[in-house]
């Protein structure tokens, strides 16, 4: 099997696979039909020859297992009779389902790391194994959270289409939430020995990339889109040679990715003008000053302008803790250090690794090099990533012997 043979199935999976639940409503079914297709594909393929319509080839394949287990399932309960089982050749639909079954399991019904795990399952094509590695649980927990994922999407009643207009904006903004999720996740794993898991990183970007495709003039999918470009264009620039993380201002910027960043930069400057402005096209215009700057030349009145527009869209910590590095580049840090009070109370960071590290980050600006180790230390305590420990770690020896 080649690689151009792997990159088309891997296409071609969650087409297939949004054929057969159009005919089909059971979901685990037919994602098992269609990856007895795929196996059939890499098996036959590389010696027969790549068929002259390798997507029809496959629903044909997919839909004959889909029909042996229904016959199986209907021999059981002696119901043969409401299925015939002459219907072996489906009608091969025209439309793309890609983006129906990405709804479907970016379902507002399903928790974040459920709609993840499926996602990346039917949509991206990864193997339960390399999702549970990539979240580093077992893989039979990973296959029970897929398989309640599924029973969830059944017993929703959710119909296999795409959102009506009314639907939509709810919907788009799970979809958008669990490809940004995901993205973020394979940027800076949060837990394990790697800084980052490239895999996920990827398929975010791929995932959002055909998604920006069938909806070429909604604004914050390519916002979206933009800012996984940005970011990702500095990935090769985020680990030295063993691993571990260097930060923003201390990376060789000769490394970025220039393609990338063109990309993105071209595709939010386009946006921005079209409006509604939403908060990925604001994040992927953060994103875009920092690659266009270097470490010496950056804007940050600029930025702390953005942030502030960033805090007034979204009730996210997250914005506050990037908004106060921004304050301290123009106003200073103990000014910046005020805006952290709040947060200190807040449940959903106060005890958060990054509110110590940004905190520690303010007081070294300030020189308290005592307090600032301390807070590094807490960082390293709090977080489950092992290069981000390290550093931390090594942050805050260092300020106590400097």
């Amino acid at each position: 099997m080649t690689a151009a043979h792997e990159d088309l199935l891997r296409d071609l999976a969650p087409q297939v696979l949004g054929a057969l639940l159009r005919r089909h409503d059971d979901f685990a079914a037919a994602e098992d039909a269609v990856q007895d297709a795929l196996i059939a594909a890499a098996e036959q393929w590389p010696t027969e020859g790549l068929p002259d319509y390798p997507r029809g080839w496959l629903i044909q394949v997919a839909n004959r297992r889909m029909l042996d287990h229904l016959r199986s399932e209907q021999a059981r309960r002696r119901r043969e009779e409401q299925h015939s089982p002459e219907e072996t050749q489906p009608e091969v639909p025209d439309q793309d389902d890609t983006l129906v079954l990405l709804f479907m399991c970016c379902h507002p019904a399903l928790r974040a790391a459920a709609a993840i795990a499926l996602t990346l399952r039917a949509v991206g094509g990864l193997t339960t194994a390399e999702i549970a590695g990539a979240f580093l649980i077992p893989e039979g927990t990973m296959a029970q959270r897929i398989s309640r994922a599924k029973l969830k999407v059944k017993e929703s009643g959710i119909p296999f289409r795409l959102p009506t207009p009314d639907e939509r904006g709810a919907r788009l903004v799970a979809v958008l939430h669990v490809l940004y999720l995901i993205f973020n996740e394979g940027y800076t794993s949060s837990t394990g020995p790697d800084l980052q898991r490239r895999d996920l990183s990827t398929e975010a970007i791929r995932l959002t990339r055909a998604l920006h495709t069938l909806l070429p003039d909604d604004p914050e999918v390519a916002g979206l889109l933009a800012l996984m470009l940005l970011v990702d264009a500095r990935r090769d620039a985020r680990s030295g040679e063993n691993g571990e993380l260097v930060p923003l201002t201390e990376q060789d910027r000769t490394r970025w990715d220039p393609d990338q960043i063109a990309e993105g930069v071209a595709l939010i400057t386009a946006t921005l003008p079209r409006g509604p402005v939403g908060p990925y096209q604001v994040q992927a215009a953060v994103n875009a000053v920092h690659d266009e700057a270097t470490a010496e030349d950056t804007d940050w009145p600029q930025l702390l302008a953005l942030y502030g527009v960033l805090r007034g869209m979204t009730d996210n910590p997250m914005v506050t803790l990037n908004h106060a590095v921004a304050f301290a580049m123009v106003h200073g840090p103990a000014a910046a250090l005020d805006l952290l009070t709040t947060l200190a109370v807040d449940k959903r960071v106060a005890n958060h690794h990054r509110l110590h590290a940004v905190r520690a980050h303010l007081l070294e600006m300030a020189g308290d090099h005592v307090a600032a180790a301390e807070e590094y230390r807490a960082a390293a305590s709090r977080t489950a990533s092992a290069p981000e420990q390290r550093y931390l770690t090594l942050r805050a020896a260092r300020l106590l012997v400097s």
